[in-house]
């Protein structure tokens, strides 16, 4: 496989956890376990691009052995995840109130 789709899909699975513990989290931006996994892969999926292009040395975590590479990369797709489903939660519940 390719290194850009073998790092799309450790960000998108860093995402879709991220998401989940966010709105497990936190209940005010839970949008249900099956919201919280595509909008924490979407977030994921393009935070982490965005953090690869701002850091370079991410962007090559499928081509070297470098698990620091790796972790940045499932850590970035998280926290992205994560901000994505609390964002996209609180406009929900805003929304619904």
């Amino acid at each position: 496989m390719s290194a850009l789709l073998i790092n799309l899909i450790v960000q998108l699975i860093g995402g879709a956890i991220g998401g989940n513990v966010a709105g497990g989290a936190s209940k005010s931006v839970d949008l249900g376990t099956l919201g919280n996994t595509i909008a924490g892969a979407i977030g994921g999926g393009v935070g982490g691009q965005i953090l690869g292009m701002l850091i370079p040395m991410l962007s090559n975590a499928s081509t070297t052995t470098d698990i620091g590479s790796l972790i940045g990369q499932v850590a970035g797709g998280g926290v992205a995840g994560a901000v994505l489903t609390a964002i996209v939660g609180a406009i929900k519940n805003r929304s619904a109130a």
